[in-house]
């Protein structure tokens, strides 16, 4: 109850006293100075969850309907965090953390299985269409399956070095896309919601591999159905969350529930429908004796473990995940060299220097790279793909901060108020690619940005994806100067799940007089 009550008076003074916020918080068992410190000798009996302020549900629910933070949860993990310090009980009885030392002790928690969280409104989906659980909607031992399943083809380095060849070519096609899209352009250089079109390609690149199919998402007319995953993508993440806050009676009575589902009809259907028709080639070529060894499709369909519903479900999710994150990531990339020509020109200077001009670049020159590295790390830093992700200790009690939690305990993990702690990122929102050069300067906390995630739950499509974006920014930006289109205006991050622009962003890419793609 005292807990409850510290959060409650918290809260109060945020709304009428923004003044005296930092005292109130140095009252509160989670103040800064005391969540990271040893227990006190003078304390009879160990903290634990019952001494953590608390946001209830009805102040989670204000915050988002009056304080406007609906679509900014973001955003609230900040003004949280100067309310109730760096550990404290959200609204739905979760542990929030949101400092890279919090996040490590709850990380280095992990056993051989760790649990993700609480999926139940993805799995509820695939429950009712009878399709099945895939890589991020799995847990237990079934997920460490397909994880093993999965890591021997994509997560070792030189495991995405062999699909190199290939992003190349897709690379190539979507620097042609930008050469057309500009000379359809009033100045001649002008690309549209380049959001959009990283879309395509990142779509395009990860179908490439894997299905081995191209689906010609960079040609000037996109395949029927194309636009419409995209579309459906959006639609699923943007009412995720409030239909896991959503109680199950109202869904007949709201609209938020048939958005949801439709959008994950939408990427179903066309996931699937990609896979059937590969399969189908696939069972030509075994009936003509010809070899599908190495088709990562005929893969996975080998393997024992996995069922045609596992191979539709991871597939899926695969496909999803592929084209979330890496087209959201350029984006703020591009955005962030556009308003910041000094470290535009020293990225540039870096991909002139080390590779010659009429040459494409392969996967150990790009990795190589450490400033065009430095600033996809900066990106995703300042804006991570997902600024939330959760963690559940299943299988024993934990001390975290100097509070004990019995096990099964869920903790939530505000990346976006985390990568933005000035103690480890002073100037936070500023661009400072420099940050993560290995140039004899203290670097950041490990915990501070970890965009992929950590141990045996982190991102198995780590390296492709990073591969990709390497291998689509080194060759934009020694073609293209980037700069800002002045009519865009203040560009924000809006959370839709994933971070996105909160509105279309347009960019001109000024020809360099380099490679010619067109």
């Amino acid at each position: 109850m005292a807990a409850r009550s510290s959060g409650n008076v918290m809260w109060r003074s945020s709304c009428l006293l923004p003044g005296r916020v930092a005292a109130v918080c140095s009252r509160g068992a989670g103040s800064v100075s005391s969540a990271s410190e040893p227990l006190s000798s003078l304390q009879d009996k160990p903290r634990t969850l019952e001494d953590l302020p608390r946001v209830t549900l009805w102040e989670l629910l204000y915050r988002m309907t009056f304080q406007g933070f609906h679509n900014r949860m973001h955003e609230l993990q900040i003004y949280e965090k100067k309310l109730y310090g760096p550990i404290y009980r959200g609204a739905t009885n979760h542990i929030c953390v949101n400092t890279p030392q919090l996040l490590a002790e709850v990380l280095r928690n992990d056993n051989k299985l760790p649990s993700r969280g609480d999926m139940a409104v993805w799995k509820e989906y695939r429950d009712m269409r009878g399709f099945g659980y895939g890589l991020f909607t799995e847990n237990g031992e079934k997920w460490y399956n397909f994880r093993a399943v999965l890591n021997k083809r994509m997560l070792h380095p030189r495991d995405s070095a062999q699909y190199c060849d290939t992003l190349n070519d897709v690379v190539t096609d979507f620097i042609k896309r930008m050469c057309y899209l500009r000379q359809g352009s009033p100045t001649g250089d002008l690309v549209p919601d380049i959001a959009n079109e990283f879309y395509r390609f990142s779509l395009e690149a990860i179908a490439s591999i894997l299905l081995e199919t191209r689906l010609g998402c960079l040609e000037k007319e996109i395949p029927k159905g194309t636009q419409e995953f995209i579309n459906s993508i959006s639609k699923m993440f943007s009412y995720n969350f409030i239909v896991t806050l959503m109680p199950k009676w109202s869904r007949s009575l709201l609209p938020y529930w048939g958005h949801y589902i439709a959008g994950w009809d939408g990427i179903f259907n066309f996931a699937t429908n990609l896979i059937d028709k590969r399969m189908e080639v696939l069972q030509q070529r075994l009936d003509d004796n010809q070899d599908v060894e190495g088709q990562y499709l005929a893969y996975l369909l080998s393997n024992t473990q996995m069922s045609m519903k596992d191979v539709y479900g991871n597939i899926s999710e695969l496909l999803l995940a592929g084209v979330d994150t890496t087209s959201n990531t350029l984006t703020w990339t591009l955005h962030l060299l556009s308003k910041n020509p000094q470290a535009q020109d020293r990225l540039y200077e870096e991909v002139s220097a080390l590779v010659p001009a009429d040459r494409i670049p392969s996967a150990e020159e790009v990795t190589r790279m450490q400033y065009l590295r430095a600033v996809i790390k900066e990106s995703l830093r300042m804006y991570p793909v997902v600024p939330i992700n959760a963690r559940v200790v299943t299988d024993k009690d934990v001390t975290i901060g100097g509070y004990q939690f019995p096990k099964n305990t869920a903790f939530t993990f505000s990346h976006y108020a985390i990568s933005h702690d000035e103690d480890v990122f002073p100037e936070s929102f500023t661009f400072k690619p420099e940050r993560w050069l290995r140039d004899g300067r203290i670097r950041p906390n490990a915990f501070g940005a970890i965009p992929f995630g950590f141990g045996v739950r982190g991102c198995v499509g780590r390296r492709v994806a990073e591969l990709e974006m390497y291998l689509a920014l080194f060759r934009l930006i020694r073609q293209f100067e980037i700069k800002p289109d002045p009519t865009v205006g203040e560009l924000k991050c809006i959370n839709r799940t994933v971070l996105v622009p909160d509105k279309p962003l347009s960019l001109h890419f000024v020809d360099r007089g380099g490679e010619n793609a067109a």
